[in-house]
């Protein structure tokens, strides 16, 4: 019998922790304040011009960013967890398509986060302005 008290304590002590690391204070994905960390790369120079998810032409010296899920017109902070340098940019296309990544930027975009050279970063995108109402 104590045994079995040990055991169903030491289940609801489980179950307690577990739900607890479920809880989440991060707001709605594209509403401000909305976070995510992960891997970002950016776009190759052959796209530019090419028409992005949007409709309008990809210009690489533009600040803007691919990302799956956040509403086009969603401006994000992107801050690269290595060098701590952050740029502020526009949603403007899908993508990427690469496991692991959460992100694609423009050419500007990366070289202010300083990692053209490595051609991915860990980095951290916050909601800084949600996409304007349709």
């Amino acid at each position: 019998m104590r045994t079995l008290t040990y055991y169903t304590f030491l289940l609801l002590l489980i179950l307690l922790v577990a739900g607890s690391a479920c809880t989440s204070t991060n707001p709605a994905i594209g509403q401000r304040g909305y976070t995510e960390e992960g891997k970002a790369s950016y776009y190759s120079n052959k796209l530019h011009g090419r028409k992005m998810a949007n409709g309008q032409p990809y210009h690489r010296k533009k600040l803007t960013a691919a990302h799956r899920t956040l509403p086009f017109g969603t401006k994000v902070k992107i801050t690269n967890l290595q060098t701590h340098k952050s740029v502020k940019v526009k949603i403007t296309d899908r993508g990427p398509f690469v496991k692991g990544r959460i992100v694609d930027l423009s050419e500007a975009a990366a070289r202010r986060l300083d990692y053209i050279n490595a051609g991915i970063a860990p980095v951290k995108v916050k909601v800084v302005k949600p996409a304007p109402a349709r």
